[in-house]
């Protein structure tokens, strides 16, 4: 998710400028589970401090630390070890299972009592207390990820590389678009259903403003590497598809929500909710609860049509207004206005200079800036009509992602200030 902290650092700049499985899930009761999860069903804490009713579909399921009966003590994740036969021996594989996505997809899963094996470089704390295998398989390894995928039901795609800047060509190059094609051909090999988790920036923006949808072609963006490696990516997918993957492609919109352990988009809200956000970009984003999509996306995997790509969209506010939202959540004081769009053409053009003199590209940069100034805003309409897809109010994701940030000491109460804790 490196995009979109990255993204969260140059929004924060900007606005100091003035001052600075089908086939493979074991029982036809999981589609019913995931439909009905789909339509009505919540996340983490359930909506508005209700439980969500989840009615596993086989066996127990393995409650993660969420306010519900705490995992059993002493146990922890297993790491992964190649099985003796090719049967199928776990419902899904969830790749980049500690980002912010993949994480709250494995939680997901786990909530309904599914087997799950998270393909990760380290595990870290984000798998701590929850009842799955994991295996370590870098996306350049096509080995690994063909062991790690073999005998699984179905697969997650979510890893990738994210970075908002003209840079790294190579780089996400090899992560986004070799990576995916490792993946999507270890799924067909294993003869396992995928979800590849995309953007919405491999989609293009409309002329006139009104929300794209999965049928808009590319452009209205700046091609910088994320966004042609993240389109590249799908083509990827799509090229196993022909070849007879069982695969589909969704692309969430700017995600916050809990289990953002880096942290990656929830930056946004740390950085508004430290005080720092005074003015706003001019743009605009569609802004959604990131345990909606890991709902939208296990209805992907039980509903979607082959070959097709679904928005998970959210709630269309320009960047004030979800400022003020999240100022509201902290306590803040609300943002003071808009930062002028030539102010921030000359952010992007001297984060550009600057970074000419650096080794790395500053968050600061001209592809970021010119991003943050778009209307960035998408159709769920086929995600809502073929699978059922929903998403609550965003206040009530703003309030369950900073409590989360301050319960898991991301940022602290001083007094009656809240400041984020710098993490690493």
């Amino acid at each position: 998710m490196r995009f979109l902290a990255s993204k969260a650092g140059i929004l924060d700049a900007i606005g100091r400028v003035p001052r600075r499985l089908r086939k493979a899930w074991a029982a036809n009761d999981f589609r019913r589970n995931a439909a009905s999860s789909a339509r009505g069903g919540r996340g983490v804490n359930g909506d508005h401090g209700q439980s969500p009713q989840v009615a596993p579909a086989s066996g127990p399921i393995y409650h993660s630390p969420e306010g519900r009966t705490p995992f059993p003590a002493g146990e922890r994740s297993t790491m992964f070890t190649a099985p003796a036969t090719s049967e199928p021996n776990v419902d899904c594989v969830v790749t980049g299972a500690t980002g912010l996505v993949g994480n709250n997809v494995v939680r997901a899963l786990v909530r309904r009592g599914r087997s799950v094996r998270a393909v990760v470089r380290s595990a870290g704390r984000a798998l701590d207390g929850l009842h799955v295998q994991v295996a370590s398989a870098p996306l350049a390894d096509e080995r690994a990820l063909q062991v790690a995928i073999d005998g699984a039901a179905a697969v997650v795609h979510s890893a990738a590389m994210v970075h908002c800047g003209w840079r790294h060509f190579d780089e996400m190059q090899a992560a986004n678009v070799e990576g995916a094609r490792r993946v999507a051909r270890a799924a067909r090999r294993a003869g396992a259903r995928l979800v590849h988790v995309s953007s919405v920036d491999a989609i293009g923006l409309t002329r006139d403003g009104s929300p794209a949808d999965e049928q808009t072609p590319p452009g209205g963006m700046p091609e910088c590497p994320y966004v042609v490696t993240k389109r590249a990516a799908e083509q990827a997918v799509l090229d196993e598809v022909a070849r007879g993957l069982d695969a589909v492609i969704v692309n969430p919109v700017y995600m916050i929500g809990p289990w953002d352990w880096k942290p990656s988009s929830g930056r946004m809200l740390l950085e508004v909710g430290a005080g720092k956000g005074l003015f706003a970009p001019p743009g605009a984003n569609d802004f959604v609860d990131v345990r909606d999509v890991a709902e939208g996306i296990l209805a992907a995997l039980a509903k979607g049509t082959t070959g097709e790509r679904y928005i998970l969209g959210g709630h269309a506010l320009s960047y004030l207004e979800a400022w003020r939202i999240f100022a509201r959540a902290a306590g803040r004081m609300q943002p003071l206005g808009i930062a002028p769009k030539a102010a921030v053409r000359v952010a992007g053009w001297a984060g550009d200079l600057a970074s000419l003199f650096t080794r790395r590209e500053l968050p600061v940069n001209s592809a970021a800036t010119t991003m943050s100034m778009l209307p960035h805003n998408f159709s769920s309409a086929r995600a809502r009509a073929e699978l059922g897809y929903t998403y609550r109010p965003f206040e009530a994701t703003v309030a369950d992602a900073w409590g989360w940030f301050v319960d898991h000491g991301y940022a602290r109460a001083l007094g009656d200030r809240t400041v984020p804790v710098r993490q690493g």
